[in-house]
């Protein structure tokens, strides 16, 4: 929507130029970093389209994505996405383009959990997906922060669905924010009917 969500997303993993500020990751300045050092510091981004190789199978697709990792850990790591996601099971020596939407996103989530990622970013990880399989896609965030201890940020349209399962939410009007809080203090001020699109929700592991 023209907010910056997106571009914001791209500029903490390395992908978009930054002019101004910085990003400070585990205490360190991460502003000049490029993308392949994010990510091997456990930083993810998963874009809304063009997430997978549809040409490549579902095995191919996860041992590609664990290219950061040692490879005996591949395997494991492999075995631990499909204890995620054991719908891709039946596929995975079937080439991704074939997978339905859901499935797309269930391994476009995989492979970017395969490197051991600490950040998980998503952006607009329901868009053109049903009712139920949007729920489905809000159930295993949930699953994915508690099993894994994940920081997970996204973007998402479906403002309902989205504050249900987040603990802190940021709202961004053209580049700028203009709420930083608590989900229930946004609540509190403001009807959930009238809240913009234009956000983006932080969720993080709350011990």
């Amino acid at each position: 929507n023209g907010s910056g969500k997106s571009t914001l997303l791209k500029a903490i993993s390395g992908l978009a130029t930054i002019y101004s500020g910085k990003i400070i990751y585990e205490n360190q300045d991460i502003t000049q970093n490029p993308a392949h050092k994010r990510a091997k510091h456990g930083i993810a981004y998963l874009p809304q389209t063009n997430n997978i190789f549809s040409n490549l199978t579902v095995k191919e697709n996860l041992k590609i994505a664990g290219y950061l990792i040692e490879k005996h850990e591949i395997k494991e790591q492999i075995g631990m996405v499909l204890d995620l996601f054991p719908e891709l099971e039946p596929f995975m020596q079937r080439k991704a383009g074939g997978l339905s939407g859901g499935g797309r996103q269930f391994l476009a989530i995989g492979s970017a959990l395969i490197r051991r990622s600490k950040i998980l970013m998503l952006d607009d990880p329901t868009a053109h997906l049903s009712p139920k399989l949007s729920n489905i896609i809000f159930e295993r965030i949930v699953e994915l922060r508690d099993k894994l201890n994940l920081t997970i940020i996204f973007v998402e349209q479906n403002v309902k669905g989205a504050l249900e399962i987040s603990d802190t939410a940021y709202i961004l009007v053209s580049g700028e924010v203009v709420f930083d809080g608590r989900v229930n203090e946004l609540l509190d001020t403001c009807p959930i009917n009238s809240i913009p699109t234009r956000y983006f929700i932080y969720m993080r592991k709350i011990l």
